[in-house]
C-alpha cells in the first residue's frame, strides 16, 4: 500500500503535468474572437529594440523567425517565442534590427504551422515572402517633408487617368530611363525621338488632375528575383497590402528601396500638380488556403459557404470578410497608412460591391478626417455570389447609403459603346438606337433628373447617385477591350477615320458630363491592344503605351487635351450639386433616340451664361434649331476652340454624323 504522502505527491505531479499541457483556445465562432483595441500590430522599430506583435486568437503559441537574408535557402538566424499580452502575441528584441528579415509562425493542435509574412508588414524582401524591419525615416526622398497635395476642391473637378506603372514607360521610344519602374514615373523632360512629351510631362500637357495607378502594392504574380526577364501582370493578386510592389523598384531585396522610390514617384507627381490614386484590392487575396492570413489567423479574414468552402464573389478563389471587426480595422488602417506615409490622394476599390457598407463608410470617415479632398470610388458590383446579402453590400444601387464614395457608371459606359459582354453590339457613338436615355443618365451624373426616362436606361431603373460626385463617368478602362479595339470589332465596315470620330464623340460626352470623368490611359491617342480583351498577363507588346501613337493620332490627342481644358475653365460642366443640375440643365425633346441635345441655362459661376450641347450618334447629319439669339460654336467633331469655330450661328444648323457640337450664346 502506498503512503498518503506518496499519493499526495503523485496527485500534485499529475495536476502539474495537466496544467502544462497545451490547451487550444475555444471560441463559439470566428465572430467571438476578441477585438484587439490598439494600433500597434506588426513591428515597432527603434534603434535600440524592435517589438513584434501578431493578433492570432486561435494560436496556442507564436514565434518570430529572424533572418539575415531574403534568399529562400537562408537559414533562420534566431527563433523567438512570443507571449500573449493584452490580446496580441508580442516580443521585444533588443538591439538594432534595421534590415533584418522576419516571418511569423503559429502553433495549433500541437503543431507548428507554415512560416508566413506578417500581414501588417510595411517592408519586405524579394517576392514578399519575408517581412523586413526598416527604419522608415530612411525611406523619405529629399524634400519629402515639404511634399503637399496639389490644390483640389470638389470631386467633380477631377479628371482621372488610369495608368499601369509598367505600361507608362516600357516602350523603347518613351525616352524614359527607368523603364517599367516607379522612378520612370518620376522623370521629367522625357520625349519620343520626334520630340513629343512622354511620362509625367505628357500628363501635365494633357491636363489630368489625378493619375489612378493600377495595383502598386506587393502582388504575387511577377517573380521579383528575375528582374531582367519579360514578365507582366496587372497586379490584381494581392500579397502584401502595405508594401509597394518590388518589381517596380530597382532593388526588390531591399525594402527601403521600393518604399523610397514609390515616394519619389508620388512627390514628382505632386510637384507637377498631379494627385495620385491607388487601385486597391482588399476584396480578395492572391492566394487562398495558403495565404499568410490563413497561415497566421486561420479562416478569420475570409467568408465561407455553408458547406465550408471559401466563398468566391471575387471569381478569384476567395473573398475577404470585410464585415468582421478586425478585417474592417485592417482595411481602414491600411488605407490610412498609405494616405499618411505615402501621401496618397485617393483610393479606387476593386470589386467594391464585395465590401459591406459600414466598412466603406468607416473608411470614408477616417480618410476624410485625414484630408477632406481624398477621393474614394470603386466598382459597385461583384463577380459572383456572396454569403452577405446584397442589401448590406457597397453595390452601385446602394451608393446613396455610402458617405462621400463614388461608383463607376457602367450605364454610361455601355450606353456609349455597347455591352462589354456582347462584343459586336454597337452603342450610341456608333449609331445604335435606343441608347439616348442611358446617355442622358450619364450626362446628369446618375442623379435624379425629371427628364430622364429611367425605364429606358440600360441597367439602372432609378438614379443611384445622390450627388454627381458619386458617379464616375467612363467609356473604357484596363478591363475589356480598349475603346479603339471595341469600336473596330463592333463596326468592322467603318474606316479607321470614322472610328476615330466615334472615339472623340465618346470622350467628349465623358468629359462634358456632370459626374467625375475617368480616362483609360492612351485613349487620347487611340490605344490598341490588338483586340486582346483580357490583357492582364499578355506582356508589354500588347499592353505598353505606344508613344508613337501621340504623333500618329495628334488630332485626337489635341481634342482630348482641349476638352479637359474646357472642362476646367467652365464650371457649367461640373456644377457639383444635384440641385444645380436639375435647375440649370434642360434636355430638348428631339424625338430622335440618336440625338441628345441639352442646354445649360444661367450657368452658375461661369462666364458662359447659356450653353447648347449636341451629341449626334447617327451616321447621318441631324438638323437642330437654335434657341433665340446668336450662338458661337466652341466644339465640333475635330476641334475645341473657346474663341469660336466658324461664323456666328442662329436659326438652324446641320450637325454631322457621330459628332459632338457645343455652342455658346453671344450678344
Amino acid at each position: 500500500m502506498k503512503s498518503p504522502l506518496y499519493l499526495l505527491c503523485l496527485s500534485v505531479l499529475i495536476i502539474s503535468l495537466n496544467s502544462c499541457q497545451e490547451k487550444q483556445p475555444v471560441f463559439e465562432s470566428l465572430d467571438a474572437y476578441p477585438i484587439y483595441p490598439y494600433n500597434d500590430l506588426g513591428i515597432k522599430y527603434i534603434p535600440d529594440a524592435t517589438t513584434f506583435k501578431l493578433w492570432s486568437p486561435a494560436a496556442t503559441d507564436v514565434r518570430v523567425n529572424l533572418y539575415d537574408s531574403d534568399e529562400p535557402s537562408a537559414e533562420v538566424k534566431e527563433r523567438i517565442n512570443m507571449t500573449l499580452t493584452d490580446g496580441a502575441w508580442a516580443v521585444t528584441v533588443d538591439g538594432d534590427l534595421d534590415g533584418t528579415y522576419y516571418t511569423f509562425q503559429i502553433k495549433r493542435n500541437g503543431n507548428w504551422g507554415t512560416e508566413a509574412t506578417d500581414p501588417y508588414a510595411r517592408a519586405a524582401g524579394t517576392n514578399g515572402t519575408r517581412g523586413q524591419v526598416v527604419n522608415l525615416a530612411d525611406t523619405n526622398p529629399e524634400g519629402w517633408e515639404n511634399d503637399v497635395r496639389p490644390p483640389f476642391t470638389a470631386p467633380t473637378d477631377a479628371v482621372l487617368y488610369e495608368l499601369h506603372v509598367r505600361d507608362a514607360s516600357i516602350d523603347p521610344r518613351s525616352g524614359i530611363t527607368h523603364k517599367g519602374k516607379f522612378l520612370g514615373l518620376a522623370e521629367r523632360g522625357t520625349t519620343t525621338p520626334q520630340g513629343d512629351a512622354t511620362g509625367i510631362d505628357h500628363l501635365v500637357e494633357l491636363g489630368v488632375t489625378h493619375v489612378h495607378l493600377l495595383p502598386s502594392f506587393d502582388f504575387m504574380s511577377v517573380d521579383e528575383s528575375r528582374p531582367d526577364d519579360p514578365q507582366y501582370n496587372w497586379g490584381y493578386d494581392p500579397q502584401n497590402y502595405n508594401i509597394p510592389e518590388g518589381s517596380y523598384s530597382t532593388n526588390p531585396s531591399d525594402g527601403k528601396v521600393r518604399i523610397r522610390e514609390f515616394k519619389t514617384m508620388v512627390k514628382a507627381m505632386h510637384d507637377a500638380g498631379i494627385r495620385v490614386v491607388m487601385d486597391v484590392v482588399y476584396n480578395h487575396t492572391g492566394r487562398s488556403e495558403d495565404s499568410h492570413f490563413q497561415h497566421l489567423i486561420p479562416d478569420y479574414f475570409y467568408r465561407f459557404n455553408e458547406d465550408g468552402s471559401m466563398s468566391n464573389a471575387s471569381a478569384c478563389g476567395n473573398e475577404i470578410a470585410s464585415d468582421r471587426p478586425m478585417v474592417r480595422k485592417y482595411i481602414r488602417q491600411s488605407v490610412e497608412y498609405w494616405a499618411k506615409e505615402y501621401h496618397i490622394d485617393g483610393f479606387r476599390f476593386d470589386l467594391m460591391g464585395i465590401h459591406d457598407i459600414p466598412t466603406m463608410n468607416e473608411i470614408s470617415q477616417s480618410l476624410h478626417a485625414i484630408d477632406s479632398t481624398i477621393l474614394i470610388y470603386g466598382e459597385g458590383w461583384k463577380a459572383g455570389d456572396s454569403p452577405l446579402p446584397d442589401s448590406l453590400l457597397a453595390l452601385k444601387a446602394n451608393t446613396p447609403k455610402l458617405i462621400d464614395i463614388a461608383a463607376f457608371s457602367d450605364d454610361l459606359r455601355d450606353g456609349l459603346k455597347g455591352s462589354v459582354f456582347v462584343h459586336e453590339e454597337q452603342g450610341f457613338v456608333s449609331g445604335a438606337a435606343g441608347k439616348d436615355q442611358s446617355i442622358r443618365f450619364g450626362i446628369v451624373g446618375s442623379t435624379p433628373h425629371p427628364q430622364v426616362d429611367y425605364k429606358a436606361v440600360n441597367y439602372s431603373d432609378a438614379p443611384w447617385a445622390k450627388e454627381p460626385g458619386q458617379c464616375i463617368n467612363y467609356v473604357s478602362c484596363h478591363d475589356n477591350h480598349t475603346l479603339n479595339d471595341r469600336l473596330a470589332i463592333s463596326n468592322p465596315t467603318e474606316g479607321a477615320g470614322r472610328r476615330a470620330g466615334m472615339q472623340r464623340l465618346a470622350l467628349a460626352i465623358v468629359l462634358t458630363s456632370q459626374g467625375v470623368p475617368f480616362l483609360h490611359a492612351g485613349s487620347e491617342m487611340l490605344r490598341t491592344k490588338n483586340k486582346d480583351e483580357n490583357s492582364y498577363k499578355s506582356g508589354d507588346g500588347i499592353n505598353m503605351i505606344n508613344w508613337g501613337g501621340k504623333r500618329a493620332h495628334k488630332e485626337t490627342f489635341e481634342y482630348v487635351r482641349d476638352l479637359i481644358a474646357l472642362r476646367k475653365a467652365h464650371p457649367a460642366f461640373r456644377m457639383g450639386a444635384t440641385s444645380l443640375i436639375g435647375k440649370h440643365l434642360v434636355f430638348t425633346d428631339t424625338e430622335d433616340d440618336q440625338l441628345v441635345v441639352y442646354q445649360i441655362n444661367d450657368a452658375p459661376g461661369d462666364e458662359w451664361t447659356n450653353i447648347l450641347v449636341v451629341f449626334n450618334g447617327s451616321k447621318l447629319p441631324r438638323t437642330i434649331e437654335f434657341p433665340e439669339g446668336n450662338w458661337k460654336q466652341v466644339v465640333n467633331g475635330r476641334q475645341v476652340n473657346p474663341e469660336g469655330i466658324g461664323r456666328i450661328r442662329k436659326g438652324s444648323l446641320g450637325i454631322p454624323g457621330r459628332e459632338a457640337a457645343i455652342f455658346v450664346q453671344v450678344e
